[in-house]
């Protein structure tokens, strides 16, 4: 198997490197622009409708042309949606900021009854906008698990990182809930 030369996580979009002289990418859609890859209408075809299923997709490029994907699904926890639900029953406004694009994110916002979301966040994306909230003179709560997340969980008011995320989740929060559940 040969390794990968010139290997570099782009942050918020994926990775990109060389493998026996191919320029390989492997991310989403944000840094199949950023590298200039061809996206053929079929495989955008079977993308969409996987991410109007809720699942996250990682575009595959080969010499700037998408070859293929790959199709995520990460499960809503049962305890994260009851958890939601309660936050909201007692009036507090709940925001989710996601890496994901908008058929994605819309999915998972419609299971799980948000009214209020923003898709294709980058680190700084999700950062800005607690600092937005913040400036409205708004008590920011923020939990996530992601190296994504670290800026914007060490900006807000109250830093919750999932035990199950990332050390620089971790690290950037204030509080750290062992199991990784909402309701915790």
């Amino acid at each position: 198997m040969d390794e990968s030369k010139d290997f570099e996580a782009v942050a918020g979009k994926g990775v990109v490197g060389t493998v026996t002289d191919k320029q390989i990418a492997l991310g989403n859609r944000k840094l199949m622009e950023q590298v200039g890859a061809f996206i053929p209408e079929e495989i955008e075809k079977k993308i969409t409708g996987e991410q109007n299923l809720g699942k996250t997709v990682a575009y595959i490029s080969v010499d700037k042309n998408v070859e293929g994907f790959v199709s995520i699904s990460d499960a809503i926890k049962a305890t994260s949606a009851s958890a939601i639900s309660e936050l909201m029953k007692r009036g507090i406004e709940v925001i989710m900021l996601t890496g994901d694009n908008v058929n994605t994110a819309r999915a998972i916002a419609q299971h799980l009854h948000l009214s209020s979301y923003k898709a294709g966040c980058l680190p700084e994306d999700k950062l800005n906008e607690i600092k937005r909230l913040q400036s409205e003179g708004k008590i920011v709560a923020m939990a996530g698990d992601g190296i994504n997340d670290a800026p914007a969980l060490a900006q807000s008011d109250i830093g919750i990182a999932m035990g199950t995320g990332t050390d620089v989740a971790i690290e950037s929060a204030k509080i750290t809930l062992l199991k990784g559940d909402l309701q915790a």
